[in-house]
Formats: C-alpha cells, sequence, structure tokens
C-alpha cells in the first residue's frame, strides 16, 4: 500500500475510533443521568423506551434484526480495514463488469437488511428459535469468510484482479471450497434472512446469489487462464461454494 493510501486508511479509522469513543461517552452520560433521575422519571424513560421498541417491531426492526444489524457492522468494519491493508492490484475487470456486480449486490443487501412497504409477508413462520438459528448461521458464514480473508492474505482482491506474484491457494477453508468467501458471505446473508423471514429479505437473497454467481464465473475464467492444468485439477477436486454439493 502506498503511503497516501496508508494515510487514508489510518484517518478513516481515526474517525471510527473517535465515533466510538463517542458512543461510550454517550452511553456512560446516559446511564449516569438515568441514575440522577430514578422514580417516576426512570419508569416515564422505561415506558418511552417500550414503546421506541414496539414501534421498531412494528415496523420490521425486531430485537433479532438489529442484533445481526450489529453483527453485520463489526464484520463491516473488519471488512473495511483489511481492505485498507492489501497490496495493490491491476484490475482485470472492466468498470462496467464491476459495477454490475455492484449495483447486483448492493441491490441485494438492500432487499435483505431493510423492510420495503408492500415486500413485509412472511414466507418463514416467525420463531425464535428460528430467529436464533439465523444469528447462529449469520455469525459462523461471518467467521468462515474471515477465516478465507486470513487464509488468502496478499492474494485477497475486491475485484477480478492481477496480483503481483499471485498464488494458488488451496489452505484453510479453500481446501473445502474453491470461493471460501463468497461462502462465508452467502452464509451471512442466509442468517440475515432467516432472521427477517419476510419477503423482502427472500428477494434481495436472490440477488446477491445472482451477483456472486457471476462474479464466481468470471474469477474461474480468470484463474483457470492463470494458472491453467494446475486450476483445473483443483476446480475438478473441490466445489465452488458448498462441500459435495456446488
Amino acid at each position: 500500500m502506498t503511503t497516501p493510501d496508508k494515510l487514508a486508511a489510518k484517518k478513516r479509522w481515526s474517525v471510527v475510533l473517535r465515533l466510538g469513543i463517542g458512543a461510550i461517552v454517550g452511553a456512560a452520560v446516559g446511564i449516569v443521568w438515568g441514575r440522577l433521575h430514578a422514580g417516576s422519571a426512570a419508569a416515564h424513560q422505561a415506558q418511552s423506551f417500550r414503546d421506541m421498541m414496539a414501534n421498531f417491531e412494528r415496523a420490521g426492526f425486531t430485537r433479532g434484526v438489529l442484533i445481526s444489524y450489529l453483527l453485520l457492522i463489526v464484520f463491516s468494519l473488519y471488512w473495511e480495514k483489511a481492505a485498507a491493508n492489501a497490496s495493490e492490484n491491476k484490475t482485470a475487470e472492466s468498470r462496467w463488469s464491476r459495477g454490475i456486480h455492484l449495483a447486483l449486490a448492493s441491490a441485494g443487501q438492500l432487499l435483505v437488511l431493510m423492510p420495503v412497504p408492500g415486500l413485509r409477508a412472511r414466507f418463514l413462520p416467525w420463531s425464535i428459535l428460528l430467529v436464533v438459528l439465523g444469528l447462529w448461521v449469520e455469525a459462523a458464514g461471518i467467521l468462515f469468510a474471515v477465516w478465507a480473508r486470513r487464509s488468502l492474505g496478499r492474494n485477497w482482491s475486491g475485484a477480478v484482479a492481477i496480483k503481483v506474484d499471485q498464488q494458488l491457494v488451496r489452505s484453510g477453508p479453500y481446501r473445502f471450497v474453491r470461493h471460501p468467501i463468497y461462502s462465508g458471505l452467502l452464509g451471512m446473508y442466509l442468517g440475515l434472512t432467516m432472521v427477517s423471514g419476510e419477503v423482502h429479505a427472500l428477494a434481495g437473497m436472490v440477488l446477491v446469489c445472482a451477483a456472486y454467481w457471476r462474479k464466481i464465473r468470471l474469477e474461474e475464467d480468470y484463474l483457470g487462464g492463470l494458472f491453467g492444468a494446475e486450476y483445473d485439477e483443483y476446480r475438478n477436486s473441490t466445489r465452488a461454494i458448498v462441500p459435495g454439493v456446488w
């Protein structure tokens, strides 16, 4: 990474750190304020909080959904930091192709995350067990993607790209699937979809799958041309996303 890039990354993390400190200080002030205004004021605040949570629930932002958002935010902060530390590369993907992927993925992410009016019908019955299972699937997907990202090291790139001294990584989760980062990301979004249980999330999951199916095809063509017979052998001995399935 060039010096300007490093400075920019440090600046971003400085902003994140300040925001985090501000949030902690704000929470501390709120706790102190609440203790100083006990009694009827505390009861009123508790009722206001319950009313606020009820409104969130009616809007589709249930406790499970809010917890899943928190997991996603933590993962996004890690991914941003990892991307800032990635080595430089020359992209082998056109801006048009990259734009299609980002448009599909972003639209899918928004649909998964946001309760869209008209798409609030449930395709899964509401169940606390399904919500908990969905959170576990989301967390497992995040951990798997992080494991794959760390195993890939300097060979990682957000776009289909030409890396200096690029290697074909077959260790860690790459022993089981060829695209474990995408396995983890799709698992994460599957968990989010299960927690929501609403049609908008299912529609978003379909778009996210389409985005990564397209990107996998591009990467397979690129890696096949780069590594030749070695990649063909790897492709014949592993699955793309799900071990033993696909």
